[in-house]
């Protein structure tokens, strides 16, 4: 399991979000350098989002989930294209856990363990 992992849950269905592409940024020097990427497995789950080469650093990171092609598969109105989240990561050996709790129109994040 990476160090940073995430999951979606759909509040709207009381379900995992399957199937949704989510990326992952380092802030260096002023600039977003992609780190990881990943799709959500049918448990809502990332477990490996980072590259298996990237050595895990303090600094910005951002996750970015593609919110809207989830929606429209289900066929669903939405607001959101995207979702960022922008955290801080101050020691390397924790676990970052970044849960998205996602409806159409609304979501909200935490740190989780």
């Amino acid at each position: 399991m990476s160090a940073i992992t995430t999951h979606i849950l759909d509040t709207s269905l009381g379900k995992p979000a399957a199937g949704v592409p989510v990326k992952l940024d380092l802030r260096v020097d002023g600039e977003w350098v992609r780190v990881g990427t990943g799709i959500t497995d049918d448990d809502g789950r990332i477990k490996d989002l980072l590259r298996s080469d990237f050595e895990f650093k303090e600094g910005q990171y951002r996750i970015e989930f593609a919110v809207s092609e989830y929606f429209d598969k289900l066929k669903t109105e939405s607001f959101y294209p995207y979702v960022k989240i922008t955290f801080s990561v101050r020691d390397t050996g924790s676990h970052y856990h970044v849960p998205l709790l996602l409806n159409p129109y609304g979501y909200s994040t935490y740190r989780g363990s």
